[in-house]
């Protein structure tokens, strides 16, 4: 972190502009931390901002720091939070709601209008020295959870989100559409919970290695002729492709759950709703993460129950956050690529 009370971050100024300059640090008030940041992993809402200036509504209006997947050390903390927090390794959670909110009461404060995401236009985001942050937000790290593999806490939150939503997986035969960094995480959740087969489609023949390689009963290229699948008592859609998310409800028997994890391209598909009707499928929406998923997602890496490092296919220097971007748009062998950000600023100090 910068002496002067700025750090170094990468700004996005418009598609494919992203500039590394200085910005103001902030001040920690009441309830909040400052977190020195170590570690950011890439996520497609990343790379939709920099190679469209937008991600699904939501459009680069203002010059705006990217990054919501990191991790970082406490470095200072505010008038109300115990000082022994100071040194604390902690992965982000980077949605934020008003506090008190209606919803969040209730335990839903992941759609509550009122929140707030670090690297969602305007907001900025995690790809700098530090982050000022609600203490609650900043989720303490065992030793057990390594710095090279801890920005990937956001994502597997995501997937213990979806699961959880879809109920219990225990004994069951899970289909999953799309073998992205999601998709994996999911796969790798449901089979420690009890999953008894787990079948998983892309249209990557390199991601479906991976996936066969993390436990997948069988891996399906997509893409060409229909196939069929099923019967299966649950299906993950981590692709948000409509022809995808089409096939999983096609696959489910009767009272199976579809559970809806990618966003989707475009904000209308066609749909099996028949198939809704006359089986009684369940269709669970999935979105960012609730109560507990980061404490589950700790829980599992520290037990060792997932493979982070397996998914962690690149690493650069802050200095060079576009050149990681443009390697995660273009080379599809990717599947999560971090930003070192602390030794960038540290060499700022010097």
């Amino acid at each position: 972190m910068d002496t002067d009370g700025q750090d170094l971050a990468a700004m996005l100024y418009g598609r494919r502009d992203l500039r590394i300059e200085h910005i103001e640090r902030g001040d920690v008030g009441p309830d909040q931390v400052r977190v020195e940041m170590h570690g950011v992993s890439l996520c497609g809402s990343d790379l939709h901002y920099y190679a469209d200036g937008r991600n699904g509504s939501n459009t680069l209006t203002q010059p705006t720091v990217l990054g919501h997947e990191g991790f970082g050390r406490i470095v200072e903390v505010g008038a109300d939070i115990n000082a022994d927090r100071v040194g604390d390794r902690v992965a982000v959670e980077p949605t934020v709601p008003a506090p008190h909110s209606p919803l969040g009461l209730r335990g839903h404060y992941n759609v509550d209008p009122s929140v707030v995401c670090f690297g969602s236009p305007p907001n900025n985001g995690l790809l700098r020295g530090s982050v000022v942050m609600p203490a609650a937000f900043a989720h303490s790290l065992p030793d057990a959870v390594t710095d090279d593999v801890a920005a990937l806490i956001e994502p597997l939150a995501v997937a213990t989100w979806a699961v959880s939503r879809a109920g219990s997986v225990l004994g069951k035969r899970i289909l999953i559409t799309g073998a992205g960094p999601i998709g994996l995480l999911v796969l790798q959740t449901v089979l420690a919970l009890g999953a008894r087969e787990v079948t998983i489609t892309d249209v990557s023949q390199a991601r479906l290695d991976a996936a066969v390689e993390l436990g997948a009963t069988t891996a399906v290229l997509s893409g060409g002729d229909a196939i069929e699948f099923g019967p299966a008592d649950t299906a993950f859609d981590c692709s948000g492709n409509p022809g995808a998310i089409a096939a999983a409800a096609r696959s489910l028997g009767p009272a199976g759950v579809l559970a809806l994890v990618g966003v989707p391209g475009r904000q209308e598909a066609e749909f099996p709703i028949s198939l809704v009707q006359r089986w009684e499928l369940d269709i669970r929406g999935c979105f960012r993460y609730g109560p507990d998923a980061f404490a589950q997602a700790i829980g599992l890496a520290a037990r060792g129950r997932v493979d982070l490092h397996s998914l962690v296919t690149s690493r650069y220097p802050l200095s060079e956050s576009a050149a990681a971007l443009e390697a995660a748009l273009s080379d599809p062998t990717q599947l999560k690529i971090v930003i070192e950000t602390a030794a960038q600023n540290s060499e700022e100090d010097r």
